[in-house]
């Protein structure tokens, strides 16, 4: 990164830099073997207290920036651009250096301890941010006994736990108020995090699924608990690695209780485990389950052995022996019979998988049709209604599968 072209210094924070890089430059070069572990030691103490200083210097030269606009004689939109194109810094850090160092001005005693050296500049971001949000009707006083509090926190709390400490710091020095407030900044950040939620997940096709999810922080704590418990080599986990926590996963998949599964489409939302009656008794056909996936028949028979999970056997030409008898109610069994040889939605072209789909009898029951799988099919929720409608003629097709099409 090269310096912009400049006259000889005049003001003395810009000469005090450059003295300060020709200082640097000295010793960028000396070789750390003769220093002693009391010296080091010494030295990482004291070039993080430098680096504290320095950040104040850039987040005040930062805002006079901003103030003067530099950058607009050469087109830039802003002063913060303008740093993040000469400096190659991403425009976001450029916009933050810059927000924080027009913050900090409204913050003397916040300011002047960084320049010190006694907070750090994310100690310093976190204060900042904390007593700005608080609400304006507590008053300056009260704010101002805010940030004293806080600073005098961030000698012993890092920043991760100043915020903490700053999300309550209206109990402390203003209980009156504070729990009302606490409690309105938790409730957001719950709303927020709920509306935050994201799950994603991706079958990379060779036999493993990747996934990412975002989920409220309480909630998470749900999760890591008992996967913690899991994975804990007493229990005989692996412990709190990524292998050993991805186990626990699996294994907490696996206790989830059947009987708190949802419904859909008139089924518990449970895996459907697909397999011959060879591969029952032990031979080698690969089975299947429900959403297409392949599984070696070891792995069928021990599922086929485990709460929760609906095994259903098949005999020659693919029918349907015998569904588990995990099923108190034979409409149950009917559906999921129907999801495993349909698929799904049986509409021409239809991709609609089977838990969004209702069973229906292609010889209407009115007219004497009875309930059975031979004669039932998945329609999913835009489809069924159409087979009841006046308006239209459904027409069914080799394989199954049926079509619609208005009355002339």
């Amino acid at each position: 990164m090269s310096s912009p072209a400049t006259h000889p210094p005049s003001h003395p924070v810009l000469a005090a830099v450059l003295r300060a890089q020709a200082e640097l430059d000295a010793v960028a070069d000396q070789a750390m073997w003769s220093m002693t572990k009391e010296e080091a030691a010494q030295a990482l103490v004291e070039e993080t207290r430098l680096n504290a200083r320095l950040a104040a210097l850039t987040l005040k030269t930062a805002a006079h920036a901003d103030r003067t606009e530099v950058g607009a004689a050469q087109g830039a939109t802003s002063s913060a651009a303008w740093l993040a194109h000469t400096t190659h810094m991403t425009q976001r850090d450029a916009a933050a250096l810059t927000k924080l160092g027009k913050a900090l001005g409204a913050h003397a005693p916040v300011e002047e301890a960084l320049t010190r050296g006694d907070i750090l500049a994310d100690q310093a971001k976190v204060i900042v941010e904390a007593v700005d949000a608080l609400p304006d009707d507590v008053g300056t006083t009260v704010k101002d006994q805010a940030r004293d509090h806080l600073l005098d926190e961030a000698a012993h709390f890092d920043a991760k736990r100043l915020r903490v400490l700053g999300v309550h710091v209206l109990e402390v020095v203003a209980p009156e108020v504070g729990e009302a407030e606490t409690a309105r900044q938790l409730e957001a950040q719950e709303r927020k995090g709920e509306a935050k939620a994201r799950f994603t997940m991706h079958d990379d096709g060779h036999g493993t699924t990747h996934g990412r999810f975002s989920i409220p922080t309480h909630q998470a704590d749900k999760l890591r608990k008992p996967l913690n418990a899991l994975a804990a080599p007493k229990a005989g986990g692996e412990g709190s690695t990524p292998h050993g926590m991805g186990l626990a996963f699996v294994e907490y998949i696996d206790r989830f209780p059947a009987k708190k599964l949802p419904q859909a489409g008139g089924m518990d939302a449970t895996v459907v485990v697909t397999m011959t009656l060879e591969t029952l008794m032990g031979g080698l056909k690969a089975a299947q389950l429900d959403t297409g996936t392949p599984i070696s028949p070891g792995l069928a028979r021990r599922m086929a052995c485990e709460a929760g999970v609906i095994p259903v056997v098949l005999g020659g030409k693919s029918q349907v022996l015998d569904v588990g008898r995990r099923m108190r109610f034979h409409t149950k069994a009917q559906r999921i019979a129907m999801a495993v040889r349909d698929g799904g939605c049986i509409a021409l072209g239809c991709d609609r998988p089977s838990a969004w789909c209702h069973a229906h009898h292609l010889d209407p029951w009115s007219q004497g049709g009875s309930t059975s799988v031979e004669r039932g099919g998945l329609l999913c929720t835009g489809h069924h209604p159409l087979a009841h409608h006046p308006g239209y003629v459904m027409t069914h097709h080799p394989g199954g599968k049926v079509s619609f099409h208005r009355r002339e």
